[in-house]
């Protein structure tokens, strides 16, 4: 199982949401500090719930595919849901 992010990774995903938020003029109506607090949060729940995830992939996929690809699919499914068309 990973482990949380470091704080310097959070920071950076951070700084990262925030170039992003103004590079493409999304006005999110949060604080600085709020938005840090949501990073920290969903690092938080993907580390709390990655077995959820994990069990959710049907086998063989489940243990077949390495964590890294697993990552790549969730992430693959969160953009197409979400940031498609974005």
């Amino acid at each position: 199982m990973m482990s949380i992010l470091s704080d310097t990774a959070r920071a950076d995903v951070w700084a990262g949401a925030m170039r992003r938020f103004s590079q493409d003029k999304l006005s999110c109506g949060v604080t600085k500090e709020d938005l840090r607090a949501a990073v920290d949060a969903l690092d938080t729940f993907l580390s709390d719930n990655a077995t959820a995830v994990n069990s959710a992939i049907p086998q063989p996929a489940r243990s077949s595919l390495s964590v890294t690809q697993k990552a790549l699919l969730l992430m693959y499914v969160i953009d197409r849901r979400y940031l498609d068309g974005a």
